[in-house]
């Protein structure tokens, strides 16, 4: 019998100065079996960084097809693409040509280097693409605050980063591998 996700629940408070969005979001996260807190916390960290009523999660780590995050028109067209962790560079050539906006969430430091390493030439030619890489003590303090039940908040501003719950809270600025053209 195939293992079930576990299913999170966040409410998640987002002020960000950098775009002028500030909301209360509700989150149900469908954490895969083969998924560790740390991957489930930094799709909840791309939420917060592109919060949209429009943002809704994939299927993730399930399905090779579909980003951990878009966000849709009401055409259906994919405006934003965003995947977590080390995409295979094809996967983000593809994301790339379907979507108006495509953004790489790593993170795990020297295993963020050597990805880049290895795809960052091809990537560099995605004009629309955009890598950030959050520290790796950020996404071991991020993992710290997984419950199943959890009360969020996520403050940006001038590229700053403060996330945290009522057990602690965790501060960065994500390093940017490759900026949008």
């Amino acid at each position: 019998m195939a293992l079930k996700a576990t299913i999170y629940k966040a409410e998640l408070s987002v002020a960000d100065m950098d775009r002028g969005h500030y909301g209360d979001h509700s989150l149900t996260i469908a954490r895969h079996p083969s998924e560790t807190e740390e991957r489930m916390m930094m799709r909840v960290l791309a939420f917060g960084l592109h919060a949209d009523p429009a943002l809704a999660f994939g299927r993730g780590l399930s399905s090779d097809d579909e980003p951990d995050l878009s966000r849709a028109d009401l055409t259906g067209a994919i405006e934003a693409w965003i995947d977590v962790g080390w995409p295979d560079e094809r996967r983000v050539r593809r994301a790339a040509s379907r979507a108006g906006a495509v953004t790489v969430l790593t993170y795990g430091g020297a295993k963020a280097d050597a990805w880049w390493a290895q795809n960052g030439g091809a990537l560099a030619r995605c004009g629309n693409l955009e890598v950030l890489e959050v520290p790796p003590g950020a996404t071991a303090e991020l993992a710290a605050l997984a419950r199943r039940a959890m009360r969020l908040h996520c403050s940006i501003q001038d590229g700053h980063v403060l996330f945290g719950s009522d057990d602690g809270q965790v501060a960065f600025e994500p390093a940017v591998r490759k900026a949008r053209a």
